[in-house]
């Protein structure tokens, strides 16, 4: 820049008839640009002078009339001109703190820290609103889908008596009618066999499975039944939608955004596996067995029919792992976590009774 104020600068100069460069000098005089070279004098209107946004530091554009060009790496007199004609303003400042790597490192390490906090807390919390407005009928239809597709899979028969199915389909039945709340309940008993074991699962719409395996785990109904309030616990706060679409909300937007259709049916074709192997999260258990363990109390004044149950399976499937940095990072709850927290259940309800 000149000391009167002028912008001059060199450039590679293209007459837009051939690939042949010529070197020119570049000068901006009052409202013209003026191109000098030894064979060329030429001066255009700056307002017909067009200037190709900024990139990194890749040499500068500005397109002539006639198609031809200037091509330069004098970065700081193009932006010093666009500055003066009120082009590309907000592009130049981003160029600017884009070439200074502690902004483009403190971006990046900013962008990440972000992508991590929304899985951590925004995905969850987008989970739990599209869960709370999502209808019941919407989650009818897919517990028949999802069903038929876990019976096709995962379970089979039971070979439960008739008599013992309706015993306990009926104090269930009777349980779900004192909860109330829009859900169809039902019942349905399987055979869990090696791959699911002694398990009681819900689907979103209030579809719950009971294998055979822990019926005959329990030592009596009260203990089959504390297992299936919370399972209802489970329905009523919607835990189940809440997993599926967080397990499967950006597998799915990606997708869409990807315009990969057929990725995206077989993301819903994946609903049952889902439900299957991922636990709930640490709070969904406890909001869970808070449920669970209210209705103990109020029924039979205790909370040991579940931790009965539980420890059983405690004794079943192996210990747990006790690290205290692996429970700090657990997603849910580990079985004694549960214990506990049924154990204060019933202390705070004996405590309050008079």
């Amino acid at each position: 820049m000149e000391p009167s104020g002028s912008l001059v600068f060199s450039a590679s100069y293209f007459d837009g008839l051939t690939s042949r460069d010529r070197q020119a000098e570049v000068r901006v005089q009052g409202t013209d640009l003026v191109v000098s070279s030894e064979t060329l004098e030429a001066r255009y209107p700056l307002s017909a002078v067009g200037i190709e946004p900024p990139l990194g530091r890749q040499r500068r554009v500005l397109k002539l009339p006639g198609s031809a060009r200037l091509e330069t790496d004098a970065l700081e007199a193009v932006a010093a001109l666009e500055l003066r004609l009120g082009r590309n303003v907000g592009l130049t400042r981003v160029q600017r703190l884009e070439a200074r790597w502690p902004v483009a490192l403190g971006s990046l390490v900013g962008l990440l820290i972000c992508a991590v906090l929304f899985v951590l807390y925004g995905l969850p919390a987008v989970a739990r609103l599209a869960a709370a407005i999502t209808p019941p009928g919407i989650m009818a239809t897919l517990d028949a889908e999802t069903v038929r597709a876990i019976d096709g899979r995962y379970l089979k028969p039971s070979a439960l008596s008739a008599n013992t199915q309706a015993r306990i389909s009926a104090e269930f039945r009777q349980m779900a009618l004192k909860r109330g709340g829009p859900y169809r309940f039902r019942l349905l008993f399987r055979d869990g066999g090696e791959l699911v074991g002694a398990n009681a699962f819900a689907l979103p719409g209030g579809s719950v499975f009971l294998t055979d395996e822990l019926v005959r785990l329990a030592h009596d109904d009260r203990e089959i039944l504390g297992v299936l309030a919370h399972e209802i616990g489970h329905v009523e706060h919607r835990h189940a939608m809440q997993q599926i679409y967080q397990g499967l909300g950006l597998t799915l937007a990606f997708s869409v955004v990807a315009g990969d259709v057929t990725s995206a049916a077989s993301v819903a074709a994946a609903i049952p596996a889902l439900l299957l192997n991922s636990g709930y999260s640490r709070g969904a258990e406890t909001q869970a067995d808070d449920d669970a363990g209210r209705w103990l109390m109020q029924t039979y004044g205790t909370t040991r029919p579940l931790q009965d149950l539980l420890k059983r399976l405690i004794e079943q499937d192996g210990p747990e792992t006790h690290d205290r940095v692996l429970d700090m990072l657990a997603s849910h709850p580990g079985e004694a976590q549960r214990l506990s927290h049924l154990r204060a259940i019933e202390a705070a309800g004996k405590g309050a009774t008079p």
